[in-house]
């Protein structure tokens, strides 16, 4: 397919995409003409067979495929109503795929929304990314404003790492951070933390948080205490975990967060890059209906 064309395509699928109610979406009437197709009554044979395959892949038709009436002018000023369809880029996918082939517009058009599906979950990837990483930087400056503040109240840096350990014993079921480690195959010069799902790292932010606010309200002094105040809150918070569903010391390693942080720093450096070089490769506004 010459440059040219390619082009000329993308231009008309990027300017046929409109906002419906705050979704982007492309209408049925206007890919038909996109895609070639002279026949509506043809065309529909397609977005038939889209809904078929969008239901076997397990999702909603309603969620991709909405009915809609436009305007359209018939000549002397006048119009008609006609049935549409409001298409997200997922239905518009399933109808290239279930398309004439033969069709260069639609061979296109199997690229193209291929690319922009898979887009949008590298999006959804990045922001769970993104709040994981935020989730660990949380954790950490509550676990360094906890030790500031019990430092001045007698505990140690030994005592410190018995807290953590009976913190984590409570709160994974008896099973302490050096077990633990060795359960998730976490290298012992690394943070537990580093390797825990993001649910996880919340739980102990929140306890941390909470042992910190216990401390200084109460005015807890001395190790013993305020270790016995940071396992109890671990035991609590295990307990709502509980009562949800969840066992902490059952869920899975996740992926460690040095390597999350370093896939994020990359993606930001080439999109950065893109930008210095006069090509963002970004996709035109959507036009409002």
């Amino acid at each position: 397919m010459k440059r040219e064309l390619v082009k000329q395509l993308f231009e008309e699928f990027e300017e046929a995409c409109y906002s419906l109610d705050g979704l982007e979406c492309w209408s049925a009437r206007e890919l038909q003409k996109i895609l070639s197709y002279r026949d509506w009554r043809n065309f529909t044979k397609s977005i038939e067979r889209a809904m078929k395959a969008c239901i076997n892949s397990g999702e909603q038709v309603e969620d991709h495929f909405v009915g809609v009436n436009k305007m359209v002018s018939i000549g002397s000023g006048t119009e008609r109503e006609i049935g549409d369809v409001a298409l997200t880029r997922y239905g518009c996918y399933l109808i290239a795929q279930n398309s004439d082939p033969g069709k260069p517009t639609v061979a296109f058009a199997q690229t193209y929304f291929a690319i922009q599906t898979r887009k949008q979950e590298l999006i959804a990837l990045r922001l769970k990314d993104i709040s994981r990483l935020q989730a660990r930087e949380k954790l950490s400056r509550s676990e360094r404003k906890l030790s500031g503040i019990i430092f001045d109240r007698g505990v140690n840096p030994r005592s410190f790492s018995l807290l953590r350990s009976e913190g984590d014993k409570a709160l994974f079921g008896g099973s302490a951070t050096r077990k633990m480690k060795q359960q998730l195959g976490v290298p012992t010069n690394r943070p537990l933390a580093d390797f825990l799902p993001t649910l996880l790292i919340k739980a102990k932010d929140f306890e941390t948080e909470l042992t910190i606010h216990n401390v200084v309200d109460k005015n807890i002094l001395g190790d013993q205490k305020i270790i016995s105040e940071h396992f109890d809150n671990n035991h609590e918070v295990r307990k709502i975990l509980l009562k949800r569903g969840v066992k902490p010391e059952k869920l899975p390693r996740a992926e460690d967060v040095k390597k999350v942080k370093s896939r994020i720093d990359n993606t930001e450096k080439k999109i950065l890059n893109e930008f210095k070089s006069g090509n963002p490769n970004n996709a035109k506004g959507n036009r409002k209906r």
